[in-house]
């Protein structure tokens, strides 16, 4: 791996909706997420951090960190996600 394919974008998201609906605090993912860069020596280049109820359409803070890998500040993205919420997060996120 060279050193652009190592900068990565934090992302964490936590609904405003339902406080027990999701199982890590923002805090909670921050730390392991962090904790997993470090590990794997990862460039952390920035941490988007998304409150939103899911009932307003769209993430603004995803929006902006997805421009900002395409103008290539980072190559990828660690995110904290449950398997039983990775495909819908997938089906919301990923160009059909």
């Amino acid at each position: 791996m060279n050193n652009q394919t190592k900068k990565f974008f934090i992302y964490t998201r936590k609904s405003t909706d339902d406080k027990d609906r999701q199982v890590r605090s923002i805090s909670d993912q921050l730390a392991e997420l962090k904790e997993l860069a470090l590990k794997e020596q990862l460039e952390v280049i920035d941490v988007f951090v998304e409150k939103q109820t899911a009932k307003i359409p769209g993430r603004p803070v995803f929006g902006e960190m997805i421009e900002r890998m395409e103008k290539g500040d980072a190559s990828g993205i660690l995110a904290w996600h449950p398997c039983s919420q990775l495909g819908r997060w997938r089906k919301n996120h990923l160009p059909r």
